[in-house]
């Protein structure tokens, strides 16, 4: 018990109180979406996360290649795209990330024999880039209109050398970390659709970053509900 009393109190100490907009006790930076930016793509998203900015396209359901058609479900593509030059093998397995979280809430039998792609472009990087594509991604997905069984979101945790815990870390803090786990966790149960790790940590450290990022993923979908209400309620 007293040892939950002092990591609370170390987090507590990191978040501070009233530190943004959506309320004390709340550690993420401030976040910033405008939707339907883009017209060639069926749907689009800017997302700004603190200074860390994606910006997201999603193309279809459209007509999918023979080679890549699946008969009972949607065939789904992620394309990352770095800020400067090529992608390299860190794009490609956050692809790989984002999309296998994209095939967890979008029903993809709906639209059989059908390709479904989010392309993602990386404007800035300061920090959580691999959490700010997936909010990005899955704004980009609702303004196009795909079916989903829910909303997801992605938050990234970072524990230092003496084990506090900091959500939504700057690149600084990840560099100065011992160890940074990114979650994608769904809207209605705060389910764990996908995790990605690095560094070292104990078991109980990974409990207590899961049970941080589901408690901040709270304060994600009030932003996207907020989002949503804005634009819809002008037209």
């Amino acid at each position: 018990m007293e040892e939950e009393m002092h990591t609370d109190a170390k987090i507590r100490a990191e978040i501070g109180t009233g530190c943004s907009p959506r309320g004390p006790g709340c550690s993420l930076r401030h976040f910033a979406c405008e939707q339907n930016l883009l017209s060639r793509p069926d749907g689009s998203a800017s997302f700004l996360q603190g200074d860390t900015s994606v910006l997201a396209g999603v193309y279809g359901p459209a007509e999918v290649k023979v080679s890549k058609e699946i008969f009972n479900k949607a065939t789904l593509e992620v394309i990352l795209r770095p800020k400067i030059g090529l992608p390299g093998v860190a794009e490609k397995s956050r692809e790989r990330l984002i999309r296998n979280t994209c095939e967890a809430v979008v029903l993809g039998t709906l639209h059989p024999r059908t390709s479904i792609t989010v392309v993602l472009q990386v404007v800035s990087d300061a920090g959580s880039l691999l959490a700010c594509c997936l909010n990005a991604a899955c704004m980009a997905l609702v303004d196009a209109g795909v079916p989903m069984r829910a909303l997801f979101c992605g938050v990234t945790c970072a524990l230092d050398s003496d084990g506090t815990l900091v959500l939504d870390p700057t690149s600084k803090q990840e560099k100065e970390a011992r160890a940074v786990l990114t979650f994608a966790l769904d809207s209605v149960e705060r389910k764990l659709l996908m995790s990605s790790t690095k560094g070292l940590y104990s078991d109980s450290e990974l409990q207590q970053c899961l049970a941080a990022a589901q408690a901040a993923s709270q304060h994600v979908f009030r932003f996207y509900r907020e989002s949503l209400q804005r634009r819809y309620s002008k037209s």
